[in-house]
C-alpha cells in the first residue's frame, strides 16, 4: 500500500473525514486516506480540478447512487460524498491491503484452488450486484482488494442500471480496461447484460492464476483489436489444467456461451473439492496466504503494466513501502529483546519467566548496563530494574518489591467502531508522524 503525506494543495478535509495522507490517483482524481470524527478510517476519492466539469459530476453522481444502492460484505461500503463539492468527494470502507493486481505483480500467481477460492468469492459478490440490479462493467485486478477480511470489490465509476436508458458516454465512445473486456463490451453493444461481468471475472482469475491476461499487447487499441476478434482465443498459457475449461466457458466470445455466476461458482467448488477441501477452508487459506505474503519484503519496482492511466493505488513518483514495515502491537518494546535477563518479567503473576525468557540474573542487573538501557548504579541492597518502554513511547509503571506485577493492558487509542481495527489506528498515527516530520511514510 503505497501511502504518502499530503501536498501543500491538498486539503486537509473534506465534509466530516480529516485526511491523513495520500493512497494514490487515477486519471480522474486522487485517494486520500482520511478519518471520520469518530476515528473511522476511509478511502476518500476526489476528482481532480481539472477535470470536474458537468459530465464527471454526472458521472461520479451516478456512482454515489450505485454505492448507496448496493451492500454486501465483498463490497467496499460507502460512507459519505458529496457530488456538488467544489471538489466533488465519495469517501468509502479503507480496506488495509493491496490490490490482486499488484500482489500478483510483487508474488507471483495464486496457487489453483486458492484462484478457484477467489472465483467463487467474487462470483458470489458479483451475483449480489446483478440482484439489486447493476452491472459492475469495470471489474480488473486494480479493483479488487485483498484485506484482513477477505478480498473485496471496489470502484463502481462504471457501473451501470441493468434497466436504464440513460448514458453517460458519447454514442460510440468506449470505457472501460481493454485487458479484461468483454467482446461485447469492446464494440460498444448497448444493452449489456450479466455476461459482461463474467467475462471479467474469467480475465480477472486468469490473471491470477499465470500473471498475464487473456488478449495482451503494446497499445490499449491492439488489445481492443484482439478483444472483439472473433477468430482470436484467449491466450490460457500457464494455467492450471484443472481451471482450463472453467476459464475457457467463461471467456468465451459470445455472451450466450458463457456460464452464469451460479455456475461459476459451482465450478469453483468443483475444483476445490476435487483438492480435498472444502470451499470454506479454501477461502480462510486464500485469506490467510494473501496476508501472509503481504508481510514480505517486496521489489521496488511498481510501474504499472499497461500506459493508460493509474487506478487507485498506483500513484506515480509515490514511494512504495511495504507491509513489512508495520510492526504488529506487543506488550514489550523491541529493543527489550537486547535488555538484560533480569529486565524481563513473568507474563502473568507467579507464573515465572515469559514464553522464550531466560532465567533472572540478579548480579548481571546489579553490575553491568543493558546493552540498550541506563546503567544500573550501585546501591547496598538489589534495585528492581527499570521496565523498557512501552510501544507507545511512555514508561511502565514498576510494582513495589515484593508485589507482582500488574496484568498487561493494551493502551486505549479511542473507542473502537466495526472498522476501526488496530491496524488502522496505528497507520493513522505514523501518518501524522510522517507528515509532521515532512518525510514519506
Amino acid at each position: 500500500m503505497q501511502i504518502t503525506p499530503l501536498n501543500p494543495e491538498d486539503p486537509p478535509s473534506l465534509g466530516d473525514f480529516e485526511l491523513l495522507g495520500r493512497i494514490g490517483q487515477g486519471g480522474m482524481g486522487q485517494v486520500y486516506l482520511g478519518e471520520s470524527l469518530g476515528g473511522e478510517p476511509a478511502a476518500v476519492k476526489v476528482i481532480k480540478p481539472s477535470v470536474v466539469d458537468s459530465a464527471s459530476r454526472r458521472r461520479f453522481a451516478q456512482e454515489i447512487e450505485v454505492l448507496k444502492t448496493i451492500w454486501g460484505p465483498r463490497i467496499a461500503a460507502f460512507l459519505g460524498a458529496d457530488a456538488e463539492a467544489e471538489q466533488p468527494w465519495l469517501a468509502t470502507e479503507y480496506v488495509d491491503g493491496p490490490d490482486l493486481a499488484r500482489h500478483v505483480k510483487r508474488h507471483g500467481p495464486l496457487p489453483s484452488v486458492l484462484t478457484a477460492a477467489l472465483g467463487a468469492v467474487l462470483a458470489e459478490a458479483l451475483s449480489a450486484v446483478h440482484t439489486q440490479g447493476l452491472l459492475h462493467r469495470d471489474l480488473k485486478p486494480a479493483n479488487v482488494l485483498l484485506g484482513p477480511n477477505g478480498p473485496k470489490i471496489i470502484d463502481f465509476g462504471l457501473a451501470a442500471f441493468t434497466e436504464s436508458t440513460v448514458s453517460l458516454t458519447a454514442p460510440h465512445q468506449v470505457v472501460g480496461t481493454p485487458i479484461c473486456m468483454a467482446p461485447e463490451q469492446a464494440a460498444g453493444v448497448k444493452p449489456l447484460t450479466a455476461a459482461v461481468d463474467v467475462y471479467a471475472l474469467g480475465a480477472l482469475l486468469l490473471f491470477a492464476a499465470t500473471g498475464h491476461y487473456p488478449h495482451e499487447a503494446a497499445t490499449p487499441y491492439m488489445v481492443f483489436h484482439l478483444v472483439t476478434d472473433p477468430d482470436t482465443a484467449p491466450d490460457l498459457s500457464g494455467a492450471p489444467e484443472e481451471l482450463v475449461p472453467l476459464l475457457t466457458g467463461m471467456l468465451a466470445h459470445d455472451a450466450e456461451d458463457r456460464p452464469s455466476l451460479t455456475e461459476v461458482v459451482q465450478r469453483c467448488r468443483s475444483v476445490i473439492e476435487a483438492q480435498g477441501m472444502r470451499i470454506a477452508q479454501a477461502r480462510r487459506r486464500l485469506t490467510a496466504y494473501t496476508a501472509g505474503q503481504r508481510h514480505q519484503a517486496a521489489p521496488a519496482d511498481d510501474s504499472p503494466a499497461f500506459p493508460w492511466p493509474a487506478s487507485a493505488g498506483d500513484a506515480p513518483g509515490a514511494e512504495t513501502v511495504p507491509a513489512t514495515k508495520t510492526v504488529p502491537y506487543t506488550e514489550t518494546a523491541p529493543e527489550a529483546k537486547t535488555a538484560p535477563a533480569a529486565q524481563e518479567s513473568p507474563a502473568t503473576p507467579g507464573s515465572g519467566p515469559g514464553p522464550g525468557s531466560p532465567a533472572p540474573s540478579p548480579t548481571v542487573a546489579e553490575t553491568a548496563p543493558g546493552p540498550t538501557g541506563p546503567a544500573v548504579q550501585d546501591s547496598p541492597g538489589p534495585t528492581p530494574p527499570a521496565r523498557p518502554d512501552s510501544s507507545d513511547g511512555s514508561r511502565r509503571e514498576q510494582p513495589a518489591p515484593g508485589r507482582p506485577p500488574a496484568a498487561s493492558r493494551r493502551p486505549k487509542e479511542g473507542t473502537p467502531t466495526l472498522r476501526h481495527s488496530v491496524q488502522a489506528r496505528r497507520t493513522a498515527e505514523r501518518l501524522r508522524a510522517a507528515y509532521a516530520a515532512g518525510a514519506p511514510f
